[in-house]
């Protein structure tokens, strides 16, 4: 099993949170290659005396945010003397391998909140859901979003059990039954998400280009989503019960100074933006992501895109979630929603690559993919640049395990609803969160063709 140790070289300086066999408490660490450095344990050996900070005692704390929310200047520093602690091999008795470490989650996350940002996802799930390309009304205005539930997001390698929920049964047939019982279309979404450092006060309009300065770093996420129950819910509000059974993060955070030269233009706007949203130095980073599935001991490369695709960026998110009063809070979780590009391999939920169900993916074992199975195990990998460049993410994984055993057999069987719902009958969408982290708004969808099991 790979450790990732390329991911990790001295321009990175990730931050998480570990504990191992001889270190029982959680602890912030830091990482280069495949030696875990216990930021608490190098504290106590004062070599960050002259930074002014109550780093010891922050170190030692069960999560990063307490550290996080510390100026970006400290944050600096910090990164500084780790360099030069680790070159000159100054944190002897403060380090155990990777092998020996425990990850948890790295943050204490209050809020989550899952926007979707790329312009190629939203056209790509219109196509597979209602046969055209096509965006919401005000997308060139904003990103679409919603408001997640931070109690089910995990740290990478945290099992996912199928959800039970309530879908139509069949779309295709005159008669739409509501059954419930386990989802039938389990889907993954590839995403970045951005923590929240030093928080914005209830109130604050954040203009986008200073929202930098709230961002403490990045994590991979995936979003895990239900298909069938999300169709149904999503008339009209949602996602809920399609959503908020899991969400995985990767385990250490990628620090914006990390990412700096690997800062990259955002695509051009295609209109004019309110004045807060104007960012003349609009800009994403050269991530490379790629997803792989594991089914029967068989590995599939599913996608491989860059995160500079997406049309929003992080600066206009924030901008965009404190515009009406919402403050954001150390910890906070801000996703990024479905990262997908215009090629066939660039889809970044099956939602996109198999045309809803349809138009199913060959396995490299031959056989057919199109929503995961029970056991699949669903893979996230993101680097930074080049691969010499020793900047990366890690993994974010997740292995699908079976939905729960009922107890009450009534409920397991059946619990049905008949509908009634013409042929011509035209939802409107005020949000299908079909692909990536969350929003399709799709705003004229046929019952027929809404979604198909």
């Amino acid at each position: 099993m790979s450790t990732y140790a390329s991911h990790f070289g001295i321009n990175n300086i990730p931050y998480g949170i570990a504990t191992s066999k001889i270190r029982l408490s959680r602890q912030c660490v830091t990482r280069v290659e495949d030696e875990v450095i216990f930021l608490g344990d190098l504290a106590d050996k004062g070599v960050f005396k002259g930074i002014s900070a109550p780093l010891a005692k922050f170190f030692g704390e069960r999560n990063l945010n307490a550290f996080a929310a510390l100026s970006k200047e400290i944050h600096s520093q910090v990164r500084s003397v780790l360099q030069r602690v680790y070159s000159q091999k100054e944190y002897q008795g403060c380090s155990e391998p990777i092998k020996n470490v425990t990850l948890h989650l790295p943050v204490q996350i209050g809020d989550f909140t899952d926007f979707s940002a790329s312009k190629d996802h939203l056209l790509n799930a219109s196509e597979a859901i209602i046969g055209n390309r096509a965006l919401p009304p005000a997308f060139f205005k904003y990103p679409a979003v919603y408001a997640g539930r931070s109690s089910s997001v995990r740290v990478s390698g945290t099992p996912v059990t199928r959800p039970h929920g309530q879908f139509i049964e069949d779309y295709t047939v005159p008669e739409k039954r509501i059954i419930f019982g386990a989802c039938r279309a389990l889907d993954y979404e590839l995403e970045v998400g951005a923590v929240i450092g030093r928080p914005v006060q209830a109130g604050q309009m954040l203009k986008a280009a200073d929202a930098d300065q709230h961002i403490f770093g990045l994590v991979l996420v995936n979003d895990w989503s239900a298909r069938d129950i999300q169709a149904l819910e999503m008339r009209p509000l949602g996602p809920f019960n399609s959503k908020n059974f899991a969400t995985s993060i990767s385990p250490w955070i990628i620090t914006l100074e990390a990412l700096e030269k690997y800062k990259v233009p955002a695509p051009p706007r295609m209109e004019p933006v309110a004045e807060f949203m104007d960012d003349k130095n609009s800009s994403n980073y050269a991530i490379n992501l790629e997803v792989e599935i594991v089914r029967d001991k068989a590995r599939t490369t599913t996608c491989k895109v860059g995160f500079d695709t997406m049309y929003w960026t992080f600066r206009h998110m924030l901008a965009h979630h404190t515009v009406g009063g919402c403050e954001l809070r150390t910890g906070d979780l801000v996703a990024s929603g479905t990262v997908s590009g215009q090629g066939e391999d660039e889809h970044g939920c099956l939602l996109e690559q198999t045309k809803n169900g349809k138009k199913p993916k060959t396995l490299s074992n031959g056989g057919e993919l199109r929503y995961l199975q029970d056991g699949d195990k669903v893979r996230f990998t993101g680097v930074v640049g080049a691969p010499s460049d020793g900047i990366g993410f890690g993994e974010c994984v997740g292995i699908v395990q079976p939905a729960r055993e009922l107890v009450q057999e009534a409920i397991r069987t059946q619990l049905s609803i008949n509908i009634d719902i013409p042929t011509d009958f035209v939802f409107s969408f005020l949000k299908l969160n079909a692909c990536g982290s969350a929003s399709l708004h799709i705003f004229s969808i046929c019952s027929q063709r809404a979604f198909t099991t």
